[in-house]
């Protein structure tokens, strides 16, 4: 039972059986401050620092009249009240005297691993660092000293990002130990555990709220799926083989229609380029006006309904910007729609890299409706798409102007307002269920809204911080928070500085999206300098193998989509999530469980045609050769076209998986 008591002229908060906060004269784990903080946004990247203040040390506690208990310095400069909320797991501290800055030390053993902070690219395991929870650009390479993240940077930008740079930061933490918090704050907040035996708990905020979690792995993860609520279910067309993305305009139907001739199996045709196309330095980008460009697909309507026709679903593009040289942005600026600057009634514009954009200012419910209704409802889904990538949410400047709140307090929460304005749309035509919609902004509370997470913008390598392997850490990581279903862009997307795909990347990346539950390609940022999956017979041949193959394992997918809407549990598992007794698996964060039944090692690295797997308790069967292992570390041939995947062999969709052997 969770409780919050005075202890030895402080408080204690016993959590698992455990104390995890002691707050006493001798050891104070609760500090205030005022802060003073300095934002610098670059096209998407920040950099925060805070000049703050200390206040002076708690070292008093009494328990006021309303049951709550007061921390406060000896000169009452300084006070903090804790409350548990009575018959629920609310831990509240509430600054009494001004401050804005709220610190917290937890407990931690020897032996508690940590997880959590919602999508991380980098690392599964928190402990021994400190993760900044901001949601942004995550950054090219992500690993300062390299040569690509350095380039990336070169200009001021710090667009070359770090290992904690990332689109979804989420301030949930579990522990091994028995427990998980999950902050109610939407401020800017830090999750530090590079001190051994704590993790500090930092949050921007005069006001903090934690909901307070017992049990193991999976029982926390069930719990915390409850708390942001129920999934929304994936549509079984997007199961049923893979979405293709290509934006080559009106050819990119030929191209597709010669992949299906050959032996593909296609669920979806992805154009993101429907909009049109701005050609920049960076690579093709959009032209951000979200409706039908006839000139770049003139016969686009009649192309919809005739793939429909046939089974084969289209998809588009949109964000929560408008291109101040497109038609859409003077009718929102009009309507009093955007964001305006802070010291004027003239719209805010954001620079996204040679051309400017307004925010759409979802704060004001106008806003929120009218794009809704007027550019998602009637352009996208009455046009007659099944679908789109809905792109952004992490460049909310902070020094704007908003029809309600503070920039500071809604930059975290806007991806959640966006996906609430998505949700709103499809459910307004009674297509929820039906139209396939992905993010990859989030933070708490984007859960209830978004069907589907993509990770990101992973370069197009096999880079330790920013390449294929990066993507599977990210569903590992996001699902240990509340999000059933996540998958990336297959071959990557970021291209720069003369990095393009190779052959062997693309195979891989196949292997991969085949055990995702959407297997979805693209063709990156610039596609006339990268190979694309109709590039070779090779890759041609690949990708046929590979749709053929996420397309047989619809069957499995729909019980896991269907597990995941009951009991809250991902698609793509942690290991430690069906085996919490086993600590070899706490720190394993490049393979997965797909579902309980299955066990993929993707293959990672350039040029490895071994794998070192680890395979937990009980039979485990190779998919390839037939062969059973015993649990433990295996090294795995892995050759392109035979990723290690083992499956259970008492598993009811054994024979699926058994026919999946070319």
């Amino acid at each position: 039972m969770v409780r919050l008591e005075p202890d030895e002229g402080g408080v204690a908060l016993r959590l698992a059986g455990r104390t995890v906060l002691r707050h006493a004269p001798d050891s104070l784990a609760i500090s205030v401050a005022s802060g003073a903080p300095q934002v610098t946004m670059v096209r998407g990247n920040f950099r925060l620092s805070d000049a703050a203040v200390a206040a002076k040390p708690l070292c008093q506690a009494e328990v006021d009249g309303a049951g709550r208990v007061v921390l406060a310095s000896a000169d009452g400069s300084a006070k903090v009240a804790l409350a548990l909320a009575p018959g629920a797991s609310r831990l509240t501290l509430a600054a009494l005297t001004g401050h804005d800055r709220i610190t917290i030390d937890l407990a931690l053993t020897p032996e508690d691993v940590l997880w959590g902070g919602g999508e991380q690219m980098s690392y599964l395991v928190l402990n021994g660092r400190n993760f900044p929870l901001w949601t942004s650009e995550p950054g090219v390479g992500r690993d300062p000293g390299t040569p690509l993240t350095d380039q990336a940077s070169a200009d001021g930008s710090f667009a070359g990002g770090d290992y904690w740079t990332t689109n979804y930061p989420e301030p949930t933490v579990l522990c091994s130990g028995g427990w998980a918090i999950s902050l109610a704050n939407s401020e800017y907040a830090e999750f530090d555990a590079r001190e051994a035996g704590r993790l500090r708990v930092h949050v921007w905020s005069g006001e903090v709220a934690i909901d307070l979690f017992e049990g193991a792995p999976a029982d926390l993860t069930r719990q915390l799926g409850a708390r942001f609520g129920r999934r929304h279910a994936l549509p079984d067309w997007a199961i049923g083989g893979a979405v293709v993305g290509l934006k080559q305009g009106e050819a990119s139907f030929d191209r597709l229609e010669a992949l299906i001739a050959a032996g593909a199996s296609v669920s979806g045709l992805w154009c993101e380029d429907w909009v049109g196309i701005r050609e920049t330095s960076f690579g093709r980008r959009l032209f951000w006006d979200w409706q039908w460009n006839p000139t770049r697909y003139p016969d686009l309507p009649a192309r919809i309904a005739a793939l429909k026709a046939r089974g084969i679903r289209f998809l588009g593009y949109v964000n929560p910007y408008l291109a101040v040289d497109g038609p859409l942005f003077p009718e929102a600026s009009a309507r009093g729609l955007l964001a305006l600057r802070p010291d004027s009634d003239e719209p805010y514009l954001v620079d996204f890299g040679e051309f400017d954009a307004g925010v759409v200012d979802f704060t004001n419910p106008a806003a929120a409706d009218w794009f809704a209704e007027e550019v998602i409802g009637k352009r996208m889904l009455d046009f007659g798409l099944d679908g789109w990538m809905a792109d952004f949410g992490e460049y909310l400047p902070t020094d704007l102007r908003l029809f309600d709140g503070d920039p500071m307090r809604e930059h975290n929460r806007w991806p959640v307002r966006w996906a609430e304005v998505n949700a709103r749309a499809v459910e307004s035509r009674g297509r929820t269920g039906d139209v396939l919609w992905f993010m990859r902004a989030g933070h708490t509370g984007v859960q209830a809204h978004c069907p589907l997470l993509w990770a990101g913008d992973q370069s197009v390598d096999f880079s330790r911080h920013d390449g294929i392997g990066t993507v599977v850490t990210a569903a590992l990581s996001s699902g240990l928070v509340g999000n059933a279903f996540s998958h990336s862009d297959v071959g990557g997307y970021t291209s720069l500085f003369g990095n393009v795909r190779s052959e062997e990347l693309i195979l891989r990346w196949y292997e991969l999206g085949a055990f995702s539950p959407v297997f979805r390609t693209h063709e990156g940022n610039r596609p006339d300098d990268n190979l694309q999956i109709d590039s070779s017979p090779a890759l041609i041949a690949g990708f046929i193998r590979w749709s053929r193959a996420h397309a047989a394992l619809a069957p499995y997918v729909q019980h896991l989509a269907a597990e995941a809407r009951a009991t809250g549990l991902p698609t793509q598992r942690a290991l430690f999530l069906h085996h919490p007794q086993d600590r070899e698996t706490f720190t394993i964060q490049d393979q997965f469980l797909y579902g309980a039944d299955v066990l993929v090692a993707p293959v990672i690295e350039a040029g490895a045609m071994m794998r070192n797997v680890y395979l937990p308790q009980g039979a485990w069967r190779h998919l390839w050769s037939g062969r059973d292992h015993a649990p433990g570390w295996h090294e795995v041939p892995a050759p392109i076209g035979e990723p290690p995947v083992f499956y259970r062999p008492d598993s009811a969709f054994a024979p699926l998986f058994e026919d999946l052997r070319p």
